[in-house]
């Protein structure tokens, strides 16, 4: 009964060192697996057999992670102070580096992007540094390179999400950024006004041209009519026989007479002249009239 018993509780220790032996590896996973304490051997995804007690195994995760590097402050090349904060995606390419040769490898591989983070912007100005995210992205991913691979980890991707200057400095971009606007609009309206100054001071220079123009083109109508007449009045009067001129003369001899200044000089060669008086004015009145 004994021995029985002895039997049973035997078959039961085995079986559970049986259980305590196998192990599963789930997909894309590593497991390291330890004999008394010290590394053995890397096993793949699946069954794995282990003597226990003596033998343990550690399981490796080897797919893509993401990772969010809290904010931390920087200094730029003028002295300015940014906030930065960054995400990455890694993956384990070395389980037995990423495990045994760190004691912390994702938080040495987050001192390392922090610290090169830190280089390439402590070598810009502020206003570069914001400005150049993707070209930072570009230079931070080039420096850390294979670096990291000494933790057994590969960096897939690196992120800076967002350049954040201090308070102090938000307010004074802030206010430069006002004094810009106000700056560029002030100009616009100078620049409207100047503009409506010359297009008022062109539209009364052309007025002015005009109005000059038609003056003159009704001096020249007017010295045209006038010379039209002259030349009919010359034709006229060369026209005219001498009797004409002498009857004329004696008119105009009578109408001085009966006026209050009766009394006139003339040569006698030119009393017959005095005829053509009355005879020109005949005559200029007429063409004035036809005009």
């Amino acid at each position: 009964m004994l021995m029985r018993i002895l039997l049973i509780v035997l078959v039961i220790l085995v079986l559970v060192l049986l259980a305590l032996s196998f192990h599963i590896v789930p997909q894309n996973y590593e497991g390291l697996v330890e004999t008394l304490g010290k590394y053995s051997r890397t096993v793949k995804a699946g069954f794995v057999m282990i003597f226990p007690g003596v033998q343990r195994i550690r399981k490796v995760s080897l797919a893509l992670q993401p990772l969010e590097i809290s904010k931390y402050r920087i200094i730029t090349k003028d002295n300015a102070e940014i906030t930065t904060s960054l995400t990455l995606n890694y993956l384990v390419t070395d389980s037995y580096k990423y495990f045994y040769n760190n004691t912390d490898s994702v938080e040495s591989m987050v001192q390392l992007i922090r610290g090169h983070l830190r280089d390439i912007i402590g070598r810009m100005e502020l206003n570069e540094a914001l400005g150049s995210t993707s070209q930072i992205n570009a230079q931070l991913a080039e420096a850390i390179g294979d670096l990291t691979d000494i933790y057994g980890i590969r960096v897939v991707r690196v992120n800076v999400d967002e350049l954040l200057p201090s308070p102090e400095i938000q307010k004074a971009m802030d206010k430069q950024l006002t004094a810009d606007r106000e700056k560029t609009a002030a100009i616009a309206r100078a620049e409207g006004e100047a503009r409506n100054i010359e297009l008022t001071t062109k539209a009364k220079n052309d007025a002015l041209v005009a109005t000059a123009k038609a003056n003159a083109e009704a001096i020249k109508t007017q010295a045209d009519a006038d010379a039209y007449r002259i030349k009919k009045l010359q034709e006229s009067l060369d026209s005219a026989g001498e009797g004409y001129f002498r009857n004329q003369s004696l008119d105009s001899f009578n109408q001085l007479a009966q006026g209050p200044n009766n009394l006139i000089v003339v040569d006698k060669d030119e009393i017959s002249n005095l005829g053509k008086i009355p005879a020109a004015k005949k005559i200029w009145d007429q063409s004035k009239k036809e005009d």
